[in-house]
């Protein structure tokens, strides 16, 4: 489990690719690899891989084909930084939500609005996920926790859109920094969310509404 709270970001080093498979090295801090073993888990951009490799600052991990497709991780070159987070642990503060680390789609990134000490970001998801999104909920982004501002519902013009505000040492922190309109980010509806609207879709269904 996961918690959204990004603890830093990491530069790959180095890929290794392979038919439908692809093997990502970063560079972990060592704050970051302190206690780290083989097959741990350690979400990059909110997607939980595992640690295959440990050579020193460089730590290896090996993504699917699933994971390449569904993913931004797919599109990351060496020089790129990616959000950091190892799994959570008993006992853990839980500052952000419970997060499973399973990218469920991608969205972009389509309306940047700066202003002096935040910046707001809107995004567009695919057409499924619209009916998770709801004003104040909550939502993971390249595997950070954050709070819906606004949601707004599909339309002849574009499908399910959501925004974010980001306070400056979420900018600090995280790659969402440097994103610009046209970028692809990874999403994860917040499980509670997403079990209570279809458990009401479900009963809703049953009743004929």
């Amino acid at each position: 489990m996961f918690t959204g709270i990004v603890q830093g970001t990491a530069v790959i080093v180095a890929i290794e690719e392979a038919e439908a498979f692809r093997t990502h090295i970063v560079e972990l801090p060592e704050a970051l690899r302190e206690g780290l073993a083989l097959g741990a888990s350690v979400a990059h951009n909110g997607v939980c891989l595992t640690v295959t490799r440990i050579e020193g600052e460089q730590v290896s991990f090996d993504l699917m084909r699933e994971t390449l497709r569904v993913t931004n991780l797919g599109a990351v070159q060496v020089g790129d930084r990616v959000n950091i987070e190892r799994a959570a642990r008993f006992g853990d503060e839980i500052g952000g939500h419970a997060m499973s680390g399973h990218v469920m789609a991608m969205a972009e990134l389509v309306e940047l609005d700066e202003a002096p000490n935040n910046r707001r970001l809107w995004f567009e998801v695919p057409h499924a996920l619209g009916r998770f999104l709801f004003d104040k909920g909550y939502v993971g982004v390249d595997g950070i926790s954050l709070t819906i501002g606004q949601a707004r519902r599909a339309n002849a013009e574009h499908g399910p859109r959501f925004c974010v505000d980001l306070i400056p040492e979420t900018l600090a922190r995280t790659t969402l920094v440097d994103r610009i309109p046209g970028d692809r980010v990874n999403i994860e509806i917040d499980p509670q969310t997403q079990a209570i609207v279809e458990t009401v879709e479900r009963v809703l269904e049953a009743r004929g509404a």
